[in-house]
Formats: C-alpha cells, structure tokens, sequence
C-alpha cells in the first residue's frame, strides 16, 4: 500500500487514482452529483499554518476532481463546505469515528449549504472515507521533527505553486 503523507497533493493524486481504477466506487456513488469542499483548519503544531481546503467533483458516481481549492473557488463552486480540525478529520479517516455522529455533535461543521443538504449525503460518507484512504495515510501527529518539518516546507511549497 502506498504511503501519503495527510493533506498533500500526492494524497489527493493517488486517491483519485485509486477511485478511478475501482468500479466499487463509481457503482457505490452512482446516484450522487456534488460538489463537496472539507477545510482542514490551522493546527500549527502539525504544520498546517492556514486553514486549507480540498475537495471533490462526483457526477453520477464518476469522480471529475480531487484537488484543492482557494477560498474564493471553495465558496463559488462548492455545494457544501465542511470544516473541523486535523485531529477530527484523523479521527473520521482512520474510522474511529463516524460522520453523522460528529456532524450531530458539531465537532464538523457545516460553512456552506444545508444540514437536510448534508444529511442527505450521510449515506454516501462511508464510500468518500474509503475512497480517501486506500492509501495508507501518514499524519503530521506521527511525524519525526525533521520529518514535520519537511512537511511545513513541503506544504508551503505546493500552496504557494497552487494558489492554495
């Protein structure tokens, strides 16, 4: 299993790969059109200085893109905006935590777009975690300092090329 490090274009990169390359996901989302942006706010500690967002184009289960977005391009394109910490965000991805629950109890919360809206996707949020960690993720909490450091670089680096 490939190695990603947590939030990097190589984590989106290849999970957009992997989905594409799997039948399950297409036929699992068949019935679903969104566009849906998650923001991962600043932790500085885990070197995520800015809040940033990455998000994801599903049309009748097809996945159009897996990228990040500015600000701007979330509001205007997005249909949903969800935002929480890196830790809550860890805690969903490595399944010690389910979607719905965390919504309910605000630890995820919604910027843009309904609740009946986001409730109406709760179904599908199985499917979009899998998708997300058919790699096995490296997050910042379980890197050396050197490493961390590394990845502060690394992420300044990409936003800076991408406008992110």
């Amino acid at each position: 299993m490939t190695v990603c490090r947590y939030c990097t274009p190589e984590w989106l990169e290849e999970s957009a790969k992997i989905y594409r390359s799997s039948p399950k996901f297409k036929q699992a989302l068949e019935k679903l059109s969104t566009r849906i942006c998650f923001r991962v706010l600043a932790e500085p500690v885990w070197g995520i200085d800015e809040d940033i967002i990455f998000g994801g184009t599903v049309d009748k289960g097809e996945l159009v893109e897996l990228v990040f977005f500015n600000e701007e391009s979330a509001r205007n394109k997005a249909d949903f905006i969800l935002s929480a910490t890196p830790q809550e965000w860890k805690r969903l991805l490595r399944k010690e935590s389910k979607f719905v629950t965390e919504f309910m109890l605000g630890k995820i919360a919604l910027e843009l777009g309904s609740k009946v809206g986001v409730l109406g996707l709760a179904p599908y949020a199985g499917t979009f975690i899998d998708a997300l960690t058919q790699t096995e993720l490296r997050f910042p909490d379980e890197m050396s300092a050197d490493e961390l450091s590394d990845y502060r670089t690394n992420m300044q680096e990409f936003r800076a090329e991408l406008g992110v």
